[in-house]
């Protein structure tokens, strides 16, 4: 099976909707706000539609309060989303029936083994841990050992080639099967994963673009195989580079990166479009932020310098 992502720009028929979809598991930092930037200012540059969706699946890691910081550090920053915020966990019932879909084209299997049980495999089946994914090995692709309760629920991942094309990064293939092996679809906690939710909401909201961070890269072959299967249109994609701190590791919630200094907002601003290979931009006021930015980057992405930004490999396999 080869997937290919869709044409890269909006036309007459198909609008552009983008879509900014943080988790609030707390507020902003400085890199989901390069991320935020660059999908706003996509949006507005061609005259389409940006949502804010909260993907809120996680329940444990959610702070309570944090997804209305982040709706309000959105409006300080001047971007104004369109319509309703959308809560995934207001869509259970979604996943549920694309999961059913999945589930009558024996396409989902129960998985009884353990996070340590997996890597305990990869490591006698490759002799080391390979950077980035731990692929599974299948072990219960064929059923369950005897006794053993489920502890997530997979996706059988057919076999071939998923490419497609990034608007920056350029042509990207992985086979998914290799690389990722049969990735999880819901988990024993009852949680949807990730993977599936972003495919099923994408689809329901009509994204036709999505600009989102590098971190993100290596989960777009796992939704294209996954939209393919449900019979969904994907997007188009354009992943911009990650922040780092000093010691090279990704700006993150988990890793403590501190919220964005609201009393500040155009130096936020500012930093955020540096931090995407732009030039400083002349202005004294947020709103002046934006008239100068949407027009630069209608220019086109040639005006920035994202190559060599925290590049990451993406693994071709």
């Amino acid at each position: 099976m080869v997937t290919v992502c869709c044409t890269e720009q909006p036309s007459a028929h198909f609008p552009y909707v983008g879509r900014f979809a943080p988790s609030p598991s707390g507020p902003l930092h400085a890199g989901s706000v390069v991320a935020a930037l660059a999908s706003y200012l996509d949006a507005r540059a061609h005259g389409g539609s940006w949502l804010v969706r909260m993907e809120d699946l996680d329940a444990p890691r959610n702070v309570h309060g944090a997804d209305e910081v982040i709706l309000q550090q959105l409006q300080t920053l001047g971007m104004r989303w369109d319509g309703e915020v959308l809560y995934q966990s207001r869509r259970l019932d979604a996943y549920q029936q694309s999961y059913n879909a999945l589930l009558s084209l024996n396409l989902t299997y129960p998985c009884g083994c353990t996070r340590r049980e997996i890597a305990d495999s990869v490591l006698r089946m490759q002799g080391h841990f390979p950077e980035g994914e731990r692929p599974y090995p299948g072990t219960c692709r064929s059923g369950r050992p005897e006794g053993r309760q489920a502890h997530s629920w997979r996706l059988r991942v057919p076999e071939g080639r998923t490419s497609f094309k990034d608007r920056w990064m350029g042509a990207m293939a992985q086979e998914v099967g290799q690389v990722v092996g049969d990735f999880v679809l819901r988990r024993a906690d009852g949680i949807w994963a990730y993977q599936l939710a972003v495919v099923v909401d994408d689809a329901h909201q009509g994204v036709t673009h999505v600009v989102r961070g590098e971190d993100l890269l290596s989960s777009t072959a796992r939704q294209l195989v996954l939209f393919n299967l449900l019979g969904l249109s994907p997007p188009t994609y354009l992943h911009v580079p990650v922040v780092t701190d000093e010691a090279g590791q990704k700006l993150s919630k988990q890793n403590g990166a501190a919220a964005i200094d609201l009393s500040d907002a155009l130096g936020v601003l500012q930093r955020a479009w540096l931090a995407l290979g732009f030039d400083p931009l002349p202005v004294a006021d947020v709103s002046q932020f934006w008239a100068a930015a949407i027009p630069v980057w209608v220019q086109g992405l040639s005006r920035a310098n994202l190559h060599g930004i925290n590049r990451r490999i993406y693994d071709p396999r």
